[in-house]
């Protein structure tokens, strides 16, 4: 391990030539990923860059952990080696989502947002960044957020899902009567640390009784956005307990959640709804409808 530390680029070479063991694991939907194991058994992950993939891809990827890590809140696997097609982390034993790991993780979420960023969008060294397999621009921007968001956010993923045919007329209407109005619905807010694609298959729970962050597409955002993604898709084990040490820890630093802010859980989920529209089709079509009609209910 210590060699591969030091030439990161020698790993390739090994994999070639069978000197370390490789398992395959769930790696998501867009790169196929391996656990690979020394021969004095230690083990690290490690994934593909998907083609036709920019080389930047796992560069961005690696900052945006590393970025997230030094926040000082939630932990995330050490960065071990970056390649244009291949990044490899520190391998993380799984464990199972205590009650008091659920709430050390809303605290230290806490942490990470409130870490700040120097502006929306900004992730330090990157303004092309990704989420998912689709590019985000991350070129820094003063605010405020909710126009930054709608522009920067909504309506590149509005515009790639409705020129793959995943959503009809009616949609793509609600959408942009969203987009229309979402100076109206209030909670703007410094820009925040954020993870960025915090859906709770990016929460991995550790043996260590800690969770880590993994596949980010960090930025400068809104906080909410982080809480919203994470209660997508039936949300994570023990998410009360989650929003719980988050509302708890935001508080004693000064900066509680807007009392709101449950009121715009479906405004910022619809970010991840259009992203799925662009890259998975019509399937996902129903769940944007719905996250737009309970916004323009209000």
């Amino acid at each position: 391990m210590a060699y591969l530390r030091a030439h990161p680029q020698h790993l390739p070479t090994f994999l070639t030539h069978q000197r370390i063991r490789q398992t395959p694991v769930g790696g998501g939907s867009i790169s196929a990923a391996f656990r690979l194991t020394l021969d004095d058994g230690t083990s690290f992950f490690a994934k593909n860059r998907p083609d036709p993939m920019p080389d930047v891809f796992f560069e961005v990827e690696a900052a945006g952990l590393r970025w997230l890590d030094a926040a000082g809140g939630v932990p995330v696997p050490e960065v071990l080696v970056v390649l244009p097609d291949l990044l490899a982390m520190e391998w993380i034993e799984p464990g199972v989502p205590t009650v008091a790991a659920a709430r050390r993780f809303g605290a230290e979420l806490a942490a990470t947002h409130l870490a700040g960023a120097p502006a929306f969008g900004a992730l330090p060294g990157h303004t092309d960044g990704f989420i998912g397999a689709l590019p985000q621009d991350d070129t820094p921007s003063a605010g405020p957020w909710g126009p930054w968001f709608a522009e920067r956010r909504l309506l590149p993923c509005l515009r790639r899902s409705v020129d793959g045919g995943a959503l009809d007329e009616g949609t793509r209407a609600a959408v942009e009567r969203v987009l229309d109005r979402i100076e109206t619905f209030g909670g703007d807010e410094p820009p925040a640390r954020i993870h960025g694609d915090l859906w709770p298959g990016n929460v991995l729970w550790s043996a260590d009784g800690r969770a880590r962050l993994i596949d980010p597409a960090a930025h400068g955002g809104h906080r909410e956005t982080d809480l919203a993604a994470l209660l997508l898709f039936g949300g994570p084990p023990e998410q009360e307990q989650i929003i719980s040490g988050y509302a708890e820890a935001a508080a004693a630093a000064g900066r509680p959640l807007d009392v709101a802010w449950e009121t715009r859980i479906p405004l910022h989920q619809l970010h991840l709804l259009l992203v799925h529209t662009a890259l998975f089709g019509s399937a996902y079509r129903a769940q944007v409808r719905e996250a737009t009609d309970a916004m323009l209910r209000r």
